[in-house]
């Protein structure tokens, strides 16, 4: 019997798709108000420094799929730089990225919808949008990503119509289009932009989601690293304009009368209620795709684990004919049925405690692999595996310390529970490294 595999299949264009889908670009509505109270009104200028700082970490992710062009992401590249126990750990606190995320979108859309129709229970559309986003993506990516072209071109039809509107507000007020005041408004403050960044950063989880699909990607050592910076820098476009004419249309943050709502507001300024009615639907089919992209990602970060022996066999199984591990996405789909009963707030502590240590060791994966292993110690490498990683992995540090208290708590308890795993690994089954060779995964 032929052994069933991951299709390559996917191209970058449809790559790209997928990492801002997962983005959700249309978040930047709502995270809008809560940042201008951070960073003094100046939002834009703290997504470009966000930007930049994220970039080093961006650089780090596709440096290592050139060299590990296969599922797993930072499970594989941490388990290649260091070894299999470390590679394991990260894995384990990656899923709490990519399998709570579906949830934190199915809950948001939940409330969406049942603020429309009051009637329907909260946890009938949670089941119907698991179950929906369950099917399409057991159909296999080539399916999702069609799926996602669609509901991405929505979104950017709302941040499209949202610039339009607001140049003809600024028109019809008599004001200039250009300005620099979102940017210094009353001058350059370094510690409000930290600050701003450090809010602003979790808007980019899902750059890095590309990586899980390495093995079914046409020339991942290409095609990957060029869709991570197509990602990075088509979202900090889109979040830089929103935010830019978001200012410019209210200058003044404090007379909003919520900061939670600023979007709505915002929206609701410019457009009026028929573009209200537009932009919500924008962000329903936002938590869609977002949900979908990354029910995905989490099943391949599992099917890698389970390749490798550290989970059960179940977990690389793939289905005969859409070639997509069925187990883990039904799994995936499972877990996110939680959203009924977890909180907003834990589900998205959870996430951001999974991804900065993702990203941390990621940065690592560089130095250890190349300048360590490798023995890459010229100028260049110097420079490529070394300085770059470096400062990616310190500005990553300085988001994990600036976590809350909640975060960190249930991270160091979701770890500890890792630990714990990997000992009954190593002393049980008798675990002592894995060697998965690049070969055997292609």
């Amino acid at each position: 019997m032929q052994e069933v595999s991951l299709k390559r299949q996917l191209t970058g264009f449809e790559l790209v798709i997928f990492g801002l889908s997962l983005m959700a670009p249309v978040t930047v509505f709502t995270t809008y108000g809560i940042a201008a109270d951070v960073t003094g009104g100046r939002v834009p200028f703290a997504y470009l420094f966000a930007a930049i700082a994220l970039s080093f970490t961006a650089l780090s992710y596709a440096q290592m799929v050139k060299a590990f062009p296969i599922s797993g992401s930072a499970y594989t590249y941490v388990q290649k730089a260091f070894n299999s126990k470390a590679g394991f750990l990260v894995g384990w606190a990656l899923l709490t990225d990519y399998m709570l995320l579906p949830m934190v979108n199915y809950l948001i859309a939940s409330i969406f919808l049942s603020s429309v129709f009051p009637s329907i229970p909260a946890m009938v559309w949670i089941l119907i949008l698991v179950v929906c986003n369950t099917f399409i993506n057991i159909r296999g990516t080539k399916m999702a990503s069609w799926v996602n072209s669609l509901l991405l071109a929505y979104a950017f039809i709302v941040v499209i119509l949202f610039t339009i509107f607001s140049i003809r507000f600024l028109q019809n007020d008599g004001e200039s289009l250009w300005s620099t005041m979102p940017f210094v408004n009353s001058g350059f403050d370094l510690g409000l932009l930290m600050a701003g960044a450090s809010l602003l950063c979790f808007s980019y989880l899902g750059f890095d989601s590309v990586t899980t699909l390495a093995e079914e990607v046409v020339n991942p050592k290409k095609t990957i690293p060029r869709a991570i910076f197509a990602i990075v820098l088509i979202g900090t476009a889109v979040f830089i304009v929103v935010s830019y004419f978001a200012a410019r249309v209210q200058p003044n943050y404090q007379n909003f009368s919520n900061l939670d709502a600023s979007g709505m507001e915002l929206v609701a300024m410019v457009g009026g209620n028929l573009f209200v009615s537009l932009f919500l639907a924008g962000m329903l089919i936002g938590c869609f795709a977002s949900g979908l992209a990354a029910q995905s990602s989490a099943s391949r970060v599992l099917y890698a684990m389970g390749r490798d022996g550290m989970l059960p066999a179940i977990f690389s199984k793939l289905h005969a004919k859409y070639q997509t591990p069925v187990f883990n996405l039904v799994l995936v789909g499972l877990s996110s049925l939680l959203s009924i009963v977890m909180t907003l707030t834990m589900a998205t502590a959870f996430i951001n405690f999974g991804a900065m240590i993702a990203f941390l060791f990621v940065n690592l994966s560089v130095i250890g692999f190349y300048y360590v292993k490798q023995k890459k110690r010229d100028v260049k490498g110097t420079i490529l595996y070394l300085i770059l990683p470096s400062c990616g992995a310190l500005f990553v540090l300085y988001l994990i310390v600036s976590l809350n208290v909640y975060s960190l708590i249930l991270g160091i308890t979701w770890g500890a529970i890792g630990v714990c795993y990997l000992i009954y690994l190593v002393k049980v089954k008798g675990m002592k490294k894995l060697d998965l060779s690049f070969e055997e995964a292609s």
